[in-house]
């Protein structure tokens, strides 16, 4: 009897603790995020270097950027959210080191404002030396999630995948603590804001670095960008298709930066 006791007593504990931290949670829907892009250089220009097997030049070039340059390229950038909006924008200036090896992965080309409730967002692309301005609906990502969990940025977040244009595999991380469905770049869609991305085939990831809850007090810091020549994604995705087509596999590798 004393020993059923004591089992309930702890039970009831336990239910008393859980139902505390549940209460004491704090859920974000206001704050800013900032992201770190690693690209590496390294498996990038392996690729490249494999691709012209027969080019010396590319050999010795490859080993001088080693010398010089670290394996990956950091930049950084922000996410200012609120309910049912968010922005996303470079925050560091590029140095560019070497212009041998240039991809337009290692670049950050846009400056994104999404809508999450009405699932529009508004992209400013810098696309070689012309600007555009995307209007349009937010990419429909048939994610699956999985029950893998990680920490990123003292968030506990799960693990989703998916494929997108085809052939890019993404690895997303999401947590229902901050309850926006955005992230960053144009990865939204799932049930909780996005603290990492990783698209493994294409050696770059984004990975929160630090989330500030506060409130959003100034419209300027969601404002949509206004720069650039108007388009939606169909009718880029035709011209950069029509001007990339005889540019051999350097060309669908900028393709795809393009319309990430």
């Amino acid at each position: 009897m004393e020993m059923k006791i004591k089992q309930i007593t702890i039970a009831c504990l336990l239910l008393f603790t859980q139902s505390s931290f549940a209460q004491n949670t704090r859920f974000a829907t206001q704050g800013v995020i900032e992201f770190e892009k690693r690209v590496n250089m390294y498996a990038l220009i392996k690729e490249q270097v494999k691709r012209n097997p027969t080019r010396s030049y590319y050999v010795q070039a490859e080993e001088d950027y080693q010398k010089k340059n670290p394996q990956f390229k950091i930049l950084k950038s922000s996410l200012t959210f609120s309910k049912e909006q968010t922005l996303f924008k470079p925050t560091s200036e590029e140095l560019i080191t070497n212009n041998f090896f240039d991809f337009e992965t290692s670049h950050q080309n846009n400056i994104i404002a999404t809508n999450t409730a009405a699932a529009t967002s508004i992209a400013q692309k810098k696309v070689f030396d012309e600007t555009y301005l995307l209007s349009d609906s937010t990419r429909k990502i048939n994610w699956k999630i999985t029950d893998e969990f990680r920490n990123i940025a003292g968030y506990d977040c799960r693990r989703a995948n998916a494929l997108i244009m085809d052939s890019i595999y993404v690895v997303a991380f999401y947590t229902d603590e901050i309850p926006v469905s955005g992230g960053p770049e144009a990865f939204t869609g799932l049930p909780g804001m996005i603290l990492g991305v990783a698209l493994p085939y294409e050696h770059v990831t984004w990975f929160a670095t630090a989330v500030t809850d506060t409130p959003v007090t100034d419209e300027k810091q969601l404002k949509a960008p206004t720069k650039g020549k108007p388009v939606n994604s169909k009718q880029l995705s035709t011209m950069l298709k029509a001007a990339t087509k005889d540019w051999g596999e350097w060309g669908q590798d900028a393709l795809k930066a393009f319309l990430l």
